[in-house]
């Protein structure tokens, strides 16, 4: 489509349309030199020279439900609330796009709504912990602060009350999950390593309960933030962790222990498990809080799993073209699955 016109009246504006729109810096407000696009699963990101802005995809999946503008404004609103609790000064608010009287779509117009997205403040992405990481340059001060930022958060979170069968059950309905999916038969993983994985994570859940009860029991669970990747946390100054995972409460009820697992579980397949530790302490001494170490093992070999399976959608999605890249990486987290309940 290579115009900002749509047909006259309506509302019914095809994605197809939207992202081209946004795809031409005549169309910000603060005119940009230039907009890059980037295209995700779930959503269309857009980088000009200052900001950012996300465009929530109108799809509907058994966890998420972007299908209606009504939908995708709420979960904008959601992730602004959500995302100012790591990130107050990023996440500056939602924009309409609209359409007026005479078909021309607009950002923040008068006319008639027909989406809404995400505004950001852009971040260096050289600051973030991958990339500090990948330097060899994640350690000092800059680190330091953006683990207690996230220790503190943690300490200061309301618990979220539940009971222990409940807590241990989640993690019995993820490991049944989890197989299920990693054994689809177009995928052609190894079943025996994948019924390998789900009969160790079993065992444990059999003879540990009293671990995970004691979780629910001493009021260990919280609304967290659901998705602490490296590539998420900006060292700043100030710190920030942002991409909150906004569209499914239930994604975000965790133990702070089983979030630091997985962005510890990370931090050592990016050769940096020092990270993880540090992060790990940080939380111990601020929290005072030390739990036992089958226990983040356990949860490092679940989050494995899970992220083996977001390697594996990668390979389904036709509109990804480095496929062997996603089949290597499910690979490596079944590895890294195997490697923690090793250590069981």
């Amino acid at each position: 489509m290579t115009t900002d016109r749509i047909h006259r009246g309506s509302t019914d504006v095809p994605i197809d349309a939207k992202v081209a729109f946004l795809s031409r810096a005549k169309n910000y407000p603060e005119k940009p030199l230039r907009v890059d696009p980037i295209e995700t699963h779930m959503s269309w990101v857009f980088l000009s020279d200052a900001y950012v802005y996300k465009l929530k995809k109108p799809v509907r999946h058994e966890f998420l439900d972007f299908s209606t503008t009504d939908l995708r404004h709420r979960n904008c609103e959601r992730e602004v609330a959500l995302n100012r609790r790591l990130a107050p000064n990023v996440y500056l608010g939602t924009v309409t796009m609209t359409v007026d009287r005479s078909g021309r779509l607009e950002l923040g117009g008068e006319g008639l709504p027909v989406d809404w997205l995400v505004k950001m403040r852009r971040l260096p992405a050289e600051r973030s912990l991958d990339r500090a990481i990948g330097r060899g340059e994640a350690s000092g001060a800059a680190l330091q602060a953006a683990a207690s930022l996230l220790a503190n958060f943690y300490r200061s979170s309301p618990p979220q009350p539940m009971e222990s069968t409940e807590y241990r059950r989640r993690f019995r309905d993820k490991v049944r999950s989890n197989h299920a999916e990693l054994s689809r038969s177009h995928f052609a993983l190894p079943k025996s390593r994948i019924d390998s994985i789900a009969d160790l994570q079993n065992r444990f859940l059999d003879h540990n309960a009293a671990l995970l009860d004691d979780r629910a029991a001493q009021n260990h669970i919280i609304e967290a933030h659901g998705d602490l990747r490296p590539e998420h946390i900006f060292l700043g100054p100030p710190p920030v962790i942002i991409d909150c995972l906004e569209f499914n409460r239930d994604f975000r009820i965790l133990d702070p222990v089983d979030e630091l697992a997985f962005l510890a579980m990370e931090c050592e397949r990016l050769g940096a498990a020092e990270v993880g530790q540090l992060f790990f302490a940080t939380y111990a001494r601020t929290v005072n809080d030390n739990p036992p170490l089958p226990l983040v093992n356990f949860y490092k070999s679940c989050w494995a799993c899970f992220r083996c399976r977001v390697a594996l959608w990668h390979i389904v999605d036709t509109t990804v073209r480095d496929t062997a890249r996603w089949v290597s990486a499910a690979h490596e987290y079944l590895g890294i699955a195997e490697h923690y309940l090793r250590k069981l």
